[in-house]
């Protein structure tokens, strides 16, 4: 038996389920997560807590190559994040599913 919990999940996945996949809302906040991340790096660097590693990151590494880094590992963030929230959706729907199956069938079963 599926809790109402449940029951909301499955109605709500089985009528959005394929425009979860293309969601802007999963992937702006994978963005941000990103962009998080680079700004953390960027803290870090300007801190100089670590003078040799800021010695040698003025002396090798261009800003503008670090900035299309943080943006493209952003961008990577937002796109897995993205995928990887609709897939534990999906993996969900479906064991849903498959236990709504099974207590539908031990129900019939019995007489």
């Amino acid at each position: 038996m599926l809790s109402s919990t449940d029951e909301t999940f499955l109605a709500y996945w089985s009528k959005n389920r394929e425009q979860e996949r293309t969601s802007t809302r999963p992937f702006l906040i994978g963005l941000s997560g990103g962009f998080t991340l680079g700004i953390s790096l960027i803290l870090v660097l300007s801190s100089g807590w670590y003078e040799r590693a800021n010695m040698i990151a003025n002396s090798r590494l261009s800003s503008i190559v670090l900035l299309i880094a943080i943006l493209v590992i952003s961008l990577f963030m937002a796109f897995f994040y993205r995928k990887f929230r609709w897939e534990m959706q999906e993996q969900r729907y479906l064991e849903l599913l498959a236990r709504k199956k099974n207590t539908e069938n031990a129900g019939a079963k019995q007489p």
